[in-house]
């Protein structure tokens, strides 16, 4: 299948883990953005729930 798209085995493998890795920083960055927003969503869900009792 590899060799009908033109690369090597070698070649998949290094896109591959290349991908993860970009993949991967991607989510942590998109995370640390919206720390603050996620606290704050907590906090009032905490509050709203201390109201409750």
């Amino acid at each position: 299948m590899l060799q009908e798209l033109g690369i090597s085995f070698g070649t998949a493998v290094v896109v591959l883990i290349a991908l993860y890795f970009v993949i991967k920083c991607a989510v942590r960055n998109a995370i640390d953005e919206s720390r603050d927003e996620i606290e704050k969503a907590i906090r009032k869900a905490l509050k709203k729930n201390e109201d409750e009792k």
